[in-house]
């Protein structure tokens, strides 16, 4: 199957099988499953979470896309509209995977704040 994409501001509440629906407004890709079960996948864009690459034609999504938190556990790649299928995750692959991503959130947002703070200060600094 090849996912056709489409830029949106806002998510369409009725969400088509074989398409990407892309919000950069709202940091976010949705789409159904891969898999056939229906689910709605939720990608949020950032640093942290995935990123995408759009080539005029097709669309790219790094990293793969783990439905853990789905019936189906789906693992998958989506590479210029393609979909590439992963090998299964058994629990313990999931878990370190979880923790890995809980630990990058917890540095980006944390160096977020040093940086916040940091240029607070630098301000304050600047002004004396």
């Amino acid at each position: 199957m090849i996912l056709k994409h489409s830029f949106v501001e806002y998510i369409p509440e009725d969400i088509k099988e074989d398409k990407l629906y892309v919000s950069v407004e709202n940091e976010i890709i949705v789409h159904k499953c891969c898999c056939g079960c229906g689910e709605k996948v939720f990608l949020p864009l950032s640093p942290v979470d995935w990123k995408f690459i759009f080539d005029g034609e097709s669309i790219t999504i790094d990293p793969s896309i783990g439905n853990w938190g789905m019936a189906c556990k789906s693992h998958y790649w989506i590479k210029n509209g393609k979909i590439v299928w992963s090998n299964n995750w058994n629990q313990d692959q999931i878990d370190d995977c979880r923790i890995n991503e809980t630990v990058e959130h917890q540095r980006y947002f944390n160096s977020k704040k040093i940086s916040f703070w940091s240029r607070i200060i630098s301000f304050f600094k600047s002004n004396n």
